[in-house]
């Protein structure tokens, strides 16, 4: 499973060294592990492929463990850099919660148990006191709404007759406009889109992302969902420009930690989060556009 998160090679210089540097590695362009990251994301990919093509719904399963190693990754990472300590026992189950609610209640079950867990979280911070509490809860809350919520979109897209095609346009768009932008990008690209934030992002990886983003669109709602042409273009270029915006918002977050990744777990990629970055606020884009554009 793969982002933009990484489509123009960026890896921001951070508090932490530069891994391409270790010996034993040969770096790309890009300044990763390009062989280690590849593998990784054909791995990811047949899980996800495998799940949609058996029993579709066990693509609802691989979101929860998905959501699970996020959330215990961005817990850790808010808690070594700035001691701010989200309450992980109840974002954990509160976000399953959401996750699997979503399968038959949709909106509304995934809405009220996030309700439920904003309510948890505020209880389970009770007995530290005073000190760093509002601190605390608003990042629980964040973690609660930033993971399990908005990847509750995404099981939403499971359900329907036609759930797998909409899985598939949803990732055939991501990885599109991931390859597409890190090709523009590590061949291209010379002028910085957002330096303060993202230095190695740039215009020309973004119009890389664009137009392979805007072709997987077009061809996907088309030949999986028999929408219409200009429904996946502006689908596909929905959806480029949420996971940029995705991929930038916790490029912030990590500078404003002073960390490079949200974790390690996977080789050349850092840490699950890292991948989750730009697929996360997809997700409800895409579920909103599609349930318009393709109605159940």
């Amino acid at each position: 499973m793969t982002t933009v998160s990484d489509h123009q090679g960026e890896r921001e210089s951070a508090a932490e060294p530069d891994r391409s540097k270790q010996p034993g590695r040969k770096p790309s362009r890009a300044g990763r592990d390009l062989p280690a990251a590849i593998g990784v994301g054909v791995a990811l990919g047949a899980a996800i492929l495998g799940s949609l093509f058996t029993v579709r719904y066990l693509f609802i399963g691989v979101i929860a463990a998905a959501i699970v190693v996020g959330t215990i990754e961005l817990a850790g990472a808010f808690r070594r850099a700035a001691n701010v300590r989200i309450s992980l026992v109840p974002v954990l189950v509160g976000g399953q919660a959401m996750i699997w609610l979503a399968w038959p209640y949709g909106q509304e079950g995934a809405l009220t148990a996030f309700v439920v867990t904003v309510l948890a979280c505020l209880l389970w911070r009770l007995p530290s006191g005073a000190d760093g509490y509002l601190r605390d809860v608003s990042a629980s809350v964040f973690a609660a709404a930033y993971l399990p919520l908005f990847a509750s979109f995404a099981a939403m897209l499971v359900p329907p007759e036609d759930g797998v095609g909409r899985v598939l346009s949803f990732m055939i768009v991501v990885v599109a406009c991931d390859t597409g932008g890190y090709v523009a990008g590590v061949l291209r690209g010379k002028h910085p889109m957002a330096p303060r934030i993202s230095p190695k992002k740039t215009w020309e990886g973004f119009a890389g992302s664009l137009t392979a983003g805007i072709t997987g669109g077009a061809l996907a709602v088309v030949l999986l969902l028999d929408g219409q042409a200009w429904q996946g273009v502006l689908f596909g270029a929905a959806i480029v420009v949420t996971a940029t915006v995705g991929d930038l918002m916790e490029s912030l977050i990590k500078r404003d930690l002073g960390i490079k990744d949200m974790g390690n777990t996977l080789p050349g990629h850092g840490g699950l989060m890292d991948r989750l970055d730009s697929l996360l606020p997809s997700a409800v884009v895409s579920w909103l556009l599609l349930s318009a554009f393709v109605p159940v």
